[in-house]
């Protein structure tokens, strides 16, 4: 009976400590993690944002979860950098917090075009840092949105819709809802719709034909990232990155106090406070 009652009680020790482990590394903030640990915080949450967005579980391959963090440690590491808000280097608290003002115009628009409001959320967050932007890029681009005005008159806007942040957004979903629409097929439509809209709709298309098989279909956008040397310039020194950036973005847009900015997650601001 004492031999049974020690183990019982070693047992207990045991499971408590290694409650009291898992309680600490929820408490801990991503940059006090391991690499171990923020690798499978990193995978946990980008398959949390898959199924919030397709209602389905993405596969995601390993080395996709690795780009994708990747891009969490880039945004991690300007949180509180002293950057001020310059653009792609500024600090990240400066742009979550833009992001939380547009947050309900987002939410609303992409829901009323029955996509994803995490897909309106964190589209501008890549594109312009929730700045509606009104000088052209280099390629002509303007707005939060970052909308090629050929694009937009497509939908409808003229180059000063494209700056109002409400009809530039129901363009962005509505851009979205045909990608959705031409990918509905795959297991990963979400994240290929999200291709589309960087890359364009045919050339996501002929991409995928290009490096799909057997083996790989199960995560289309991560052979797709696998197989980039195979593809065009453009996808190589662009295209190949929109997809991990997003998740990244959205990983920590949702988990903000994991990453200790002072905000609820973005998605939760759906009405103005």
């Amino acid at each position: 009976i004492f031999f049974l009652s020690l183990a019982v009680i070693i047992s207990l020790t045991t499971s408590a400590r290694a409650v009291h482990a898992q309680e600490a590394r929820t408490d801990k903030l991503y940059q006090q993690m391991s690499q171990d640990e923020r690798r499978a915080f990193v995978a946990e949450q980008a398959r949390r944002i898959a199924r919030q967005m397709s209602g389905t579980e993405y596969e995601f391959t390993a080395d996709f979860e690795a780009t994708v963090q990747k891009f969490v440690d880039k945004y991690a590491r300007r949180i509180g950098n002293g950057a001020g808000d310059a653009s792609g280097k500024g600090d990240t608290r400066l742009v979550f917090e833009r992001g939380q003002a547009n947050a309900p115009t987002l939410i609303s628009t992409f829901k009323a075009r029955n996509v994803s409001p995490l897909i309106g959320l964190y589209i501008p967050l890549i594109e312009s840092g929730y700045v509606n932007l009104p000088s052209p890029n280099s390629v002509g681009a303007i707005g939060m949105f970052q909308f090629l005005p050929k694009t937009g008159q497509r939908y409808g806007l003229n180059t000063q819709d494209l700056l109002d942040v409400e009809k530039s957004a129901d363009a962005a979903a509505r851009y979205i809802a045909d990608g959705l629409k031409q990918f509905k097929d795959d297991p990963m439509k979400e994240a290929l719709a999200l291709l589309a809209y960087n890359r364009g709709g045919q050339k996501t298309a002929s991409a995928l034909q290009l490096v799909l098989d057997d083996q790989n279909r199960r995560c289309s956008i991560c052979a797709l990232t696998a197989a980039s040397s195979r593809l065009d310039e453009t996808f190589q020194d662009e295209n190949v990155h929109y997809v991990p950036n997003f998740f990244a973005a959205a990983i920590i847009g949702e988990n903000p106090q994991a990453f200790g900015l002072q905000q609820q997650p973005l998605s939760s601001y759906e009405t103005k406070r």
